[in-house]
């Protein structure tokens, strides 16, 4: 599948081993670049799907210099949205400990959006879940952070990880749009390429 593709070295720009392995499972061979501190910061007019959107295309524009004319290269970025703002990754314990207080018995949502990117164009576009948290327990928001770091990770936790077997009750949309990649619309994305 997506033999459209084999005019292309595809190029994932992402430290994300849950991206590294959502594309993976696409079956598109494809190598790692990365640059060191890339701006992710964004206007603070943005709200909801337009802030990771925005990210995720300058993030591309970060790249763009150093793409060869036979590289097409993907960026993403993943937020949790909740009350009109964004969880991202917890500076430390105690935040992401809160993060998870606030999302506990209530809906949230994760937007990705993603820049598809050659030296001739650029297509983009944002996915939406929303996830129900049940009520958790102090011990088990502890339990979880302590036990699985979710530092490196928007809204402080993991759906593929135990907070997900225990506390999402419900979730509309991408279930791997919350491990940071929704790989169902990226393919068919990537099948107009």
């Amino acid at each position: 599948m997506l033999d459209n593709l084999k005019k292309y070295k595809v190029i994932l720009a992402s430290n994300s081993p849950r991206r590294k392995e959502l594309l993976a499972g696409l079956g598109v061979e494809y190598e790692i670049r990365t640059l060191p501190d890339v701006d992710e910061s964004y206007p603070d007019t943005l709200k909801g799907a337009d802030i990771p959107l925005y990210i995720a295309k300058e993030k591309a524009d970060a790249y763009h210099s150093m793409l060869r004319s036979d590289e097409l290269m993907i960026t993403a970025d993943t937020i949790v949205w909740l009350d009109g703002r964004v969880l991202g990754k917890p500076r430390d314990r105690e935040e992401a400990m809160q993060m998870l207080r606030d999302m506990s018995g209530r809906t949230h949502e994760v937007f990705t959006g993603v820049c598809i990117t050659t030296t001739e164009w650029q297509r983009s576009f944002t996915a939406q879940t929303e996830v129900r948290f049940s009520e958790l327990s102090e011990e088990e928001i502890a339990y979880y952070v302590d036990k699985y770091q979710p530092m490196d990770k928007a809204g402080a936790y993991g759906v593929q990880e135990w907070i997900g077997f225990i506390g999402v009750e419900y979730i509309s949309g991408s279930y791997y749009n919350i491990m940071g990649l929704p790989v169902q619309k990226l393919y068919r994305e990537l099948q107009k390429v």
